[in-house]
């Protein structure tokens, strides 16, 4: 299956986005395995770095575009279309393709590839002063 960011953005909730990038794996299923310094050096090079900030921008620092929920903290670069050993060795355009990536929270990304949209706290807790108060 080929997903993009153009099909992505035309669902309305973050329920369905979530849904339409789910990969569902096991925690400890082999990625990279030993190879993982690969992609490792390629999210470290100036190169991924100019990308990343490019994808942020087009995303306005929103958890998988959605403009009601900005990221606080680090930002994750998702791609859509999980990427293997050969695409990082070769270069593949579906490394710095804009139509294979989403901006994410680590939450989102990690339920993405390893949990469920239940893992996920979908509802913002209203802070008020006082309200860690124990005594209260």
């Amino acid at each position: 299956m080929n997903r993009s960011y153009s099909e992505l953005i035309k669902l309305k909730t973050f329920e369905e986005r979530f849904n339409y990038l789910w990969t569902p794996n096991e925690v400890g299923n082999e990625t990279f395995g030993s190879s993982r310094y690969l992609n490792q050096i390629f999210y470290h090079s100036p190169e991924w770095r100019s990308f990343r900030h490019k994808v942020i921008t087009r995303d306005n620092g929103c958890d998988l575009g959605m403009p009601d929920l900005p990221i606080q903290g680090k930002i994750y670069i998702h791609h859509i279309n999980p990427l293997t050993k050969a695409d990082v060795i070769n270069r593949s355009p579906a490394l710095f393709d804009l139509e294979n990536v989403i901006a994410c929270t680590y939450d989102t990304h990690k339920a993405i590839h390893y949990g469920n949209l239940s893992q996920l706290n979908s509802k913002v807790i209203e802070r008020v002063p006082g309200d860690t108060c124990p005594w209260k």
